[in-house]
């Protein structure tokens, strides 16, 4: 079919609704290929990324009791955690708005096409098979070119959402890890403390019945002194 055949058919409403339904697709096409390859390196990368976060942290951890660093360590798995989400989810509402209107856009153009078309039919005055089929046949057109839009962004909005469960597996996944690390951390210092005092009073009472043998010799060579 000759583009240019159907073009002088359409009116000012087809043509406007035509050139949204262009921008949507470019809008689209390039707002889901972004979406989608961010998507996959934010996957590939956050795990990584947020024990990096949490190593900054790490002086600050050190020098905190341990509700304060399991305190700590929480709110910054927290707060990475929802930028990495709000971060995932660009260009999504984008993808899902264009596909949830663009079949109606194609759709109330078909409509206003079909109203035009019997419309010059009416003015014109023949009203044969021939000269209805071709404009009618045109006005589906838009239809067409509304699912057409619609459907990328469905694909690519579904595979967007798709990678970012996985980011959000992945970094839900490695903030419980640190949280155990975090708990065996704050463990380790109270048991060394507990060996180390353990150790001391172990090597005091062994050095404790020497000191008292060696008192009772002492006194007991005083008393013998005293009496000569």
């Amino acid at each position: 079919m000759d583009f240019m055949q159907y073009w002088q058919y359409s009116d000012m409403v087809t043509k406007s609704l035509f050139f949204i339904l262009l921008a949507l697709s470019i809008i689209s096409w390039v707002t889901g290929i972004i979406r989608v390859l961010q998507s996959r390196k934010l996957a590939g990368s956050v795990a990584d990324d947020l024990s990096q976060q949490l190593q900054n942290k790490q002086a600050e951890l050190l020098q905190s009791d341990a509700a304060a660093r399991r305190l700590i360590t929480e709110q910054t798995l927290l707060k990475h955690i929802g930028r990495y989400r709000f971060a995932s989810e660009r260009g999504l509402p984008i993808l899902g708005t264009t596909a949830a209107i663009a079949p109606f856009i194609g759709l109330f153009g078909t409509v206003w096409g079909i109203f035009h078309a019997l419309h010059n039919i009416g003015m014109s005055g023949q009203a044969g098979l021939g000269q209805v089929a071709a404009p009618v046949g045109e006005a589906l057109i838009m239809t067409g070119l509304g699912i057409a839009v619609a459907i990328p962004a469905v694909v690519f909005y579904n595979l967007a959402v798709r990678i970012n469960r996985r980011v959000m597996y992945h970094a839900n996944d490695r903030a419980h890890d640190l949280l155990a690390s975090s708990a065996e951390l704050a463990a380790t210092p109270k048991s060394s403390v507990a060996s180390k005092s353990a150790a001391a009073h172990a090597q005091v009472a062994k050095e404790h019945p020497a000191n008292t043998e060696d008192s009772q010799q002492a006194s007991h060579y005083r008393g013998s002194t005293s009496q000569l």
